[in-house]
């Protein structure tokens, strides 16, 4: 980009000008405004030209999209507004206000904040904009802003993103409002330490904590400067205003100015600006001096690439390349004349660095701006003991809209304010939780006392000590004794013609499943774990499918003879205790079938039940299912039925079978346990502990009664009366069943053996009879006759 040098010129003597060869401009310092620097950069990146800034802090000039050519050695307003809500955190402040002016520098810094706090859960209580851009607010504008500030008496901290003319109108505004000390402020480095906001506002400043870019002296400039003069400085074409503005003079030929014209005397050189008391310099000249040394650097290294040792430009630099120049500006590294070491960020930025200034009453009367923390690269240091926000108070205003709720309260959040709430006390089943919220308590735990967090439930479970266990394993414990007595007896009684004749296998089967049962109503009241629970799922079953499968072989064998014998002579098959016993095996094969896949599809499980809230009850899982124990039994019970159907078909059998009289009696007895036991189970499903122990009795109790109704009558003749349990007692007995048999059915040929039968069914009816007493007496051991 060169200087515009051309056009319809002439000069004064007539002649025309001669042309001058063009400036090449490799790059531009500047602006201090963030708007001012914007429009520059969208100017400069079409001619791809380096612009570095030292005072314009706009987040939007991070944006290398469309600022490419853009750098600063400041940092950007991001990060200022990330060490204000560090300290806003910090301090403890939950509900904050925030003031921004109505210009870029106050816009984005705004959004910045607002994000940043929404991150942090921190509530804006009151935003407001100052006027900036638009013109200058009245009085009455400042004091709308401090009366909307107080309508949130607890929001006591305000951030403030302005400028300091706008800020010292708000500091006025509190004064004309006494709202002095009512508000904590953190300010922005554009405000930060100017003495336009705190002379004469100096109460209302007070305890002002401030974020200022972090600079040092640059050494030897102050010295350089105080001794500058018009003379010794004419290539600064603004020096002469600048002298005429100080002094309050007029130089001499100097050109007119709407302020040079209101001062009464004129300028004589002689003026010393150290001789001047108003005079101070900027604080912040280093991030100046940065950006001239950038440039340099810049330049340098990349002379030093191109030219090599050469003097001066050489061709390869002869215009300067924007794009490499920039390149090479952000590789520069070096120590600035601060004594501070610089870089530029990824986005282009000066490193983020910033002083922690607060502005406190030192003695009565007397402020001062101090340093009290700093913040680097994302960590803020903040040293609290140094903070002082009224004179002989280090006590930190508060600024949060709730207090936290007490012990076992919850939050019940004001409509439209997130950071505001009732408190209401948790209570029932529910505890305080984070977040604020009354929450239930997970099943098998309750609250404390306090509400304020869940206990566990102790664990109960069904134990072999407990009352009712015990009462089971005691029913259990004599059933299982007049089982084993009852065996032992059999046993030492095995070829007598009562046990002979009651069938021993299947007797022998019987007995082994009433031994299951009470074997099973003591599994019911053990501690359930995998093991258990499986025991249980599988022996509930298979206990009553042997005992009723023994018994319907014993009730079908009956049936049959009776039945057959009324057709015909011809003995029915499969009444052999090897058939007997076949068929007794296939209907338990069924239920141990059923159990071994329900095992394998329903992996056994030992679980927590809460039936209540305060219940924490270990079962088996089965126990408190829908389907439960009912798959285990279903089965079982459908053996049940059908025993009772041949109880009820065969109860005319003459006297001597007995048996089936004694099975109808077993059959009603366990029909009526069960009975009486479904509504106890029905009603006590809560409760898995007496549920469990209910069943385990209705087990126990159909085995004992089972073995009462079969067995007793058996051992009644073999210990009680062993004279009738002799050959010829079993003899006199058959023989009236003969009589009885061969009047009501005309046949009693099926209670010989298969060779008898044979030789006597070649005889007449009544020859029959004759023959049957002349069998073999060895055979007539071997029958199936019940007494």
């Amino acid at each position: 980009m060169g200087n515009i040098d051309d056009g319809a010129y002439r000069c004064p003597d007539g002649s025309s000008p001669e042309r001058v060869k063009q400036t090449v401009i490799s790059g531009v310092l500047g602006a201090a405004s963030s708007v001012t620097s914007i429009q520059v950069a969208n100017l400069l990146r079409l001619f791809k030209i380096p612009q570095v800034s030292f005072f314009s802090t706009s987040p939007e000039l991070s944006n290398k999209q469309r600022f490419e050519f853009f750098l600063r050695t400041v940092p950007s307003d991001k990060n200022q507004a990330h060490a204000m809500v560090e300290i806003v955190k910090l301090l403890k402040w939950t509900y904050v206000s925030i003031l921004y002016e109505e210009s870029n520098y106050g816009l984005k810094a705004f959004n910045e904040l607002e994000e940043q706090l929404r991150s942090q859960n921190i509530c804006i209580a009151v935003k407001e904009k100052l006027t900036k851009d638009s013109g200058v607010a009245a009085e009455g504008t400042y004091d709308t802003i401090i009366q909307n500030l107080r309508s949130k008496q607890r929001a006591r901290g305000v951030i403030v993103f302005g400028s300091d003319q706008e800020v010292a109108g708000v500091m006025r505004a509190v004064r004309r409002n006494n709202a002095t000390g009512h508000f904590a402020w953190i300010g922005s480095d554009g405000w930060s330490a100017r003495e336009l906001v705190s002379d004469g506002n100096e109460p209302q400043v007070e305890g002002t904590l401030s974020v200022q870019p972090r600079a040092h002296e640059v050494e030897g400039f102050d010295q350089y400067f105080r001794a500058l003069t018009p003379e010794t400085n004419r290539r600064n074409p603004w020096f002469i205003e600048f002298w005429e503005h100080f002094f309050r003079c007029k130089w001499n030929n100097s050109l007119v100015t709407p302020f040079n014209q209101r001062h009464p005397r004129n300028c004589t050189g002689r003026e010393r600006i150290s001789d001047n008391k108003s005079y101070k310099l900027e604080g912040q000249l280093q991030f100046v001096s940065d950006a001239v040394l950038a440039f340099a650097y810049a330049l340098l290294d990349m002379h030093r690439a191109k030219c090599g040792k050469t003097k001066g430009l050489c061709e390869s630099m002869r215009p300067v390349n924007g794009t490499e120049l920039l390149a090479y500006l952000q590789r520069v590294q070096f120590k600035g004349l601060s004594g501070d070491e610089f870089r530029f960020s990824a986005q282009g930025d000066g490193p983020a660095r910033y002083n922690i200034l607060h502005f406190k009453q030192v003695e009565p009367g007397k402020y001062r701006w101090m340093p009290v923390g700093k913040y680097h690269d994302g960590t803020l240091h903040l040293d609290l003991a140094q903070l002082q926000f009224q004179l002989g108070s280090t006590e930190i205003p508060r600024s949060v809209c709730s207090d936290p709720c007490p012990r076992g309260s919850a939050q019940r959040l004001v409509e439209g304010e997130l950071c505001c709430w009732h408190c209401v006390r948790c209570s029932g089943y529910t505890f305080a939780a984070e977040g604020g919220v009354c929450a239930d308590c997970a099943p098998g735990t309750l609250p404390d006392a306090h509400h304020e967090r869940c206990l566990p439930v102790p664990e109960s479970h069904m134990s072999p000590d407990s009352p009712l266990a015990v009462a089971t394993l005691a029913l259990a414990a004599v059933g299982s004794a007049f089982t084993f007595a009852t065996l032992a007896v059999f046993v030492r009684h095995i070829d007598t013609p009562v046990v002979r004749a009651s069938g021993r296998e299947l007797c022998c089967v019987l007995l082994a499943g009433i031994v299951m049962c009470q074997a099973t109503a003591l599994l019911l009241v053990q501690r359930p774990s995998v093991l258990v629970c499986g025991a249980q799922r599988a022996a509930l079953g298979l206990c009553f499918a042997v005992v009723y499968a023994a018994i319907l072989a014993k009730t079908d064998r009956i049936a049959r003879i009776f039945r057959a014998g009324r057709r015909s002579a011809q003995r029915p098959g499969c009444i052999s205790p090897r058939s007997q016993l076949a068929l007794c095996g296939a209907l338990v094969s069924v239920q141990a079938l059923v159990a071994a896949l329900w095992l394998a599809l329903r992996p056994p499980r030992a679980v927590h039940h809460h039936p209540t809230r305060e219940d924490n009850q270990l079962v088996c899982l089965a126990s408190v299912q829908r389907a439960g124990y009912a798959l285990a039994l279903a089965y079982p019970l459908c053996l049940v039925a059908v025993c009772t159907v041949y109880a009820v078909l065969t109860r005319k059998i003459p006297e001597a079978f007995n048996e089936s009289k004694y099975i109808g009696f077993a059959m009603y007895t366990t029909c009526i346990i069960w009975l009486a036991f479904l509504p106890i189970y029905l009603t006590t499903w809560r409760h898995v502990n007496l549920n469990l122990t209910s069943m385990a009795m209705a087990v126990s109790l159909s085995g004992t009664v089972t073995l009462i109704c079969l067995f007793f009558p058996k051992l009644y003749i073999i210990v009680l009366h062993p004279e009738k349990n002799v050959r010829q007692s079993i003899m006199a007995k058959y023989g009236t069943l003969k009589n009885r048999v061969e009047s009501a059915t005309q046949s009693d040929d099926y209670e010989m053996s298969d060779k008898q039968r044979s030789a006597c069914s070649l005889v007449s009816t009544n020859s029959r009879a004759s023959c049957a007493t002349q069998t073999d007496e060895h055979d007539f051991w071997d029958m199936d006759v019940q007494l």
